[in-house]
């Protein structure tokens, strides 16, 4: 799990990174979009890996939506908000029941 929070972790900060080069981008995506890369920094010290995935994944749905409803935010900054999204799902997916 250690190792699928650390892939999403990269992803997330690409993610944050994207956003703020990104001049269409609006500060409430911005703002939503550095406390999913906070989350994912905790997340990668948690000792309990099964509530930081899921507050991760909770940031990562609000990033995700506040990226499809930014007017102003480019197609490529979308999808790498996106793809950030998809890293954290597939960590939860491998958590054990």
């Amino acid at each position: 799990m250690a190792e699928s929070l650390q892939a999403a972790r990269t992803k997330i900060e690409s993610a944050r990174d994207a956003v703020q080069s990104d001049e269409g981008a609006s500060p409430v995506l911005a703002a939503v979009v550095n406390e999913f890369a906070k989350k994912a920094k905790k997340a990668v010290g948690s000792s309990d890996e099964r509530v930081a995935v899921i507050e991760l994944e909770q940031a990562g749905d609000s990033a995700k939506a506040a990226a499809e409803a930014d007017p102003g935010v480019s197609p490529a900054t979308r999808d790498i908000v996106l793809e950030a999204h998809l890293a954290i799902c597939i960590a939860k997916s491998k958590l054990a029941p």
